[in-house]
């Protein structure tokens, strides 16, 4: 039997994490350092970096936690810092995740910290700002470190904290068949080799009320895998097309017929899919039928076997379309993320610590057709991925700008909600695993 089905097993025959001594410590400890974090925050939020090029979020990072007392190791996954914390008595081993990384988006003006960084983004020169929030992830993790290395003395066993570059992918080289970056790269490197935890940790910021967390068991996000498709006809005058095999006219009739792949062929009764073509391209004059035309698009499904079965459907939908049009498809699939699978029995069991932390303000989120590169890490070791709202008070959640948007704004009174999280969720699991052990 797997270590991994053994932990699942033995976290079933648990019952809920209860409060603590250490869990009060925790949330009060986060108190004090609340403020230290909005100015960590803010600092990284005016100075962003884009994925595998974060030098100084790293060097931030690492100096922090050589100022604790803690082990550090540095250029994992290119830019990544991971911090070992040893707990005074000896016992299991559990992760936390942030991710450093910011996007190329041009940020309005506005705040005070509000950035005007610019950065290289696949060769091009482009404005970066921390869209998607990873500026406050950093900052709570940091936070966190902060709080759990003041309670060293009282924890059993270890915590690893995980800075993860690249979650958005890299900068440096655009994605393609065995391209590893972020978490996966981490992972390849030997992340998890010397040391695997026993479980693994995240939040997200999202639109949602301020301090609100949210979190469902099982499938939480997307898996994301790449699409293209050249179509290729036979080129001619355009004013004669029965002379020529049109690749546009085939490219309109495959994108229809993807459409069915979803519609007609995946059971969403068992689970849901998406198949959107973002871009196409082909032909160079109006009077000419060109040779070919070539898309790129996203599948998004939460099922393994939905993902399998939607991509062998869009190949065989592609290529038999085009071939009864006379021309070819060319049709690649590479895969980019996995879907983050929450662990349903460490998520029923740790759930009590995030309705305490966040003062019973929590929710059950819905399906994310976003995804999320933790879901590598939630493979190897049981994981939980949750939600903080971070939406200011008397503003409509839903008419606020979404992540990646230049507009996306957190209100930084939810971060100690963040932060209470994190550490409750650490310290919460090695004391029930120990116990146990």
């Amino acid at each position: 039997m797997s270590a991994l089905c053994i932990a699942m097993l033995s976290f079933a025959s648990q019952a809920s994490v209860q409060p603590t001594t250490l869990e009060e410590q925790a949330f009060t400890r986060a108190t004090q350092v609340e403020q230290q974090m909005i100015e960590w925050r803010r600092d990284i939020h005016q100075h962003p970096e884009l994925g595998e090029q974060e030098i100084r979020t790293s060097k931030l990072v690492a100096d922090h936690l050589n100022k604790l007392g803690l082990e550090v190791h540095t250029g994992i996954g290119r830019t990544g810092v991971v911090g070992i914390l040893q707990g005074a008595k000896p016992g299991p081993t559990v992760a936390l995740r942030a991710d450093m990384d910011a996007l190329p988006v041009k940020e309005p003006a506005g705040l005070p910290f509000a950035s005007t960084a610019r950065g290289t983004y696949h060769g091009q020169q482009v404005p970066v700002m921390h869209a998607c929030g990873h500026d406050t992830h950093t900052a709570m993790l940091m936070a966190t470190a902060q709080i759990l290395a003041g309670m060293r003395d009282s924890l059993p066993g270890k915590v690893m904290f995980i800075f993860q570059p690249a979650e958005e992918g890299s900068s440096l080289v655009k994605g393609g068949e065995g391209r590893r970056w972020g978490a996966q790269l981490m992972l390849q490197e030997g992340l998890f080799d010397k040391l695997k935890p026993d479980a693994v940790f995240a939040v997200h910021v999202m639109p949602g009320p301020s301090g609100q967390l949210s979190w469902r068991s099982g499938a939480t996000t997307a898996s994301s895998d790449d699409l293209s498709i050249k179509v290729v006809g036979r080129q001619g005058h355009g004013g004669m097309p029965w002379n020529t095999v049109d690749p546009v006219v085939t490219s309109a009739q495959v994108i229809g017929g993807l459409q069915t792949v979803v519609s007609r062929r995946t059971n969403l009764t068992q689970s849901p899919a998406v198949i959107t073509v973002g871009m196409i391209n082909g032909g160079s004059a109006p009077n000419i039928v060109p040779e070919n035309v070539e898309m790129a698009g996203t599948i998004r499904t939460y099922d393994p076997a939905v993902r399998a079965q939607v991509a062998h459907d869009v190949k065989l939908t592609s290529e038999k379309i085009a071939e009864s049009a006379g021309a070819t498809a060319q049709v690649s699939i590479v895969p980019a993320y996995d879907m983050t699978i929450n662990n349903d029995q460490l998520t029923e069991r740790m759930a009590p610590v995030l309705k305490r932390a966040a003062h019973g303000n929590v929710a059950t989120t819905p399906l994310v057709g976003a995804s999320e590169d933790f879901s590598f890490f939630a493979g190897k070791v049981p994981g939980l991925y949750f939600y903080l709202g971070v939406t200011p008070h008397g503003q409509d959640p839903a008419t606020a700008a979404p992540n990646h948007n230049p507009k996306f704004f957190v209100d930084e009174q939810a971060l100690i909600v963040g932060a209470r999280a994190m550490s409750g969720l650490a310290v919460g699991f090695l004391s029930e695993q120990a116990a146990q052990q």
